[in-house]
């Protein structure tokens, strides 16, 4: 299928929280919950490493026994890139928000699949191999891609069609790059989380009231908020004109927020708020067999000298909006710096792809 170019170019997010770049067409549909809970995990997948290191040993079956394993998880071995040598010791792990309500985009016919759930959210943890660094990068749900075996789709279509392994593949073959472990999590452990650390402060930018929540006020300024109320402030996109744009600052303000506030003395010194937020995160997670209790300790130890700062994050890079030839809305990827990304990805060097253009 052809899609119709916009012109609008969508930008990568800034180091600051901001995003730029046109507003896209809003959605009429209410956005599901995966995107939100994503943009937060994305962050935290290494900073529960981090927090949960010391302590792993102790935590182990509350982990493993809490979590789900994921049948199954990749696709066959044949289909698989393989990883170079400069790549070896850098890790990749797949994100995903998975939607039962169908997501984004599900007024799309997608044949033998009806109702079927979609991961309304995709994000690319890479650790690079000296770890001094992490990178982050958000996959608009919306990008259109080639799904192996379906033809052209909306990305999160690939969860439906075929799973998690499905999912796995679409990804290892538009990045040309192995994925080590993958990962999924859902609102509920976001929300216990927040709660587990006593709630986070943030400043919010903006006074304005909640769509989710009968007349609840954000005030501008530094609030004390909950994991109800951080939630209903990560959600939020119909009270603002830019819609989903100062919902993502939002999301990012707030990752930031939880992100200091795990990596406080109050939390990092407290076995009992360690336990607790792995006791709360640990029931929403969905993992592959081999990403276990030890495997993230051992990768936080790795990470020990990991800070806030050394945290990257940005979105794979688009080249606009438009409409496919049946008249959704997508997201168009800019295949030749979605190559050089690639291309990073397997040589370890996705720092110099990040300093040269600036993300």
């Amino acid at each position: 299928m052809t899609p119709t170019e916009d012109t609008s170019r969508m930008i990568p997010d800034s180091g600051d929280g901001s995003s730029y770049g046109s507003v896209p067409e809003r959605r009429k549909k209410k956005n599901k919950t995966g995107r939100n809970v994503l943009l937060i995990f994305g962050s935290l997948v290494v900073i529960a490493a981090l927090v949960a290191g010391g302590f792993v040993f102790n935590l182990i079956n509350s982990f493993d026994n809490k979590s789900g394993k994921i049948a199954d998880a990749f696709p066959v071995e044949s289909s698989r890139p393989t990883k170079s040598a400069a790549a070896e010791d850098a890790v990749n792990i797949l994100l995903l928000g998975a939607d039962s309500g169908g997501g984004s985009g599900e007024t799309e016919n997608l044949p033998n699949v009806p109702n079927a759930g979609r991961s309304d959210t995709m994000m690319l943890v890479h650790i690079p191999g000296d770890r001094k660094q992490v990178f982050v990068t958000s996959i608009m749900r919306d990008t259109w891609v080639d799904i192996p075996g379906y033809g052209t789709h909306k990305i999160n279509a690939a969860f439906s069609y075929g799973g998690v392994p499905l999912a796995v593949q679409t990804i290892e073959s538009l990045l040309g790059t192995r994925i080590d472990h993958v990962a999924s999590i859902d609102l509920a452990g976001f929300k216990g989380l927040t709660d587990a650390v006593g709630g986070v402060d943030v400043n919010v930018p903006l006074t304005f009231t909640s769509s989710h929540a009968s007349g609840y006020v954000f005030e501008k300024g530094v609030q004390h908020l909950d994991g109800e109320h951080a939630l209903l402030f990560v959600r939020e996109r119909y009270a603002f004109s830019d819609g989903d744009y100062q919902r993502v600052r939002n999301q990012q303000t707030y990752m930031k927020a939880l992100i200091d506030k795990l990596l406080s003395r109050d939390v990092l010194s407290n076995p009992t708020a360690i336990t607790n937020s792995v006791n709360e995160l640990s029931p929403y997670i969905q993992r592959d067999d081999s990403l276990n209790a030890v495997a993230l300790g051992q990768l936080g130890l790795s990470l020990a000298g990991l800070n806030k700062s050394d945290m990257n994050f940005f979105t794979l890079p688009t080249s606009g909006v438009g409409r496919s030839a049946d008249g959704q809305s997508i997201v168009l990827p800019d295949e030749a710096a979605i190559a050089d990304l690639g291309e990073a990805l397997q040589q370890d060097t996705v720092g110099e792809f990040v300093e040269q253009r600036g993300l």
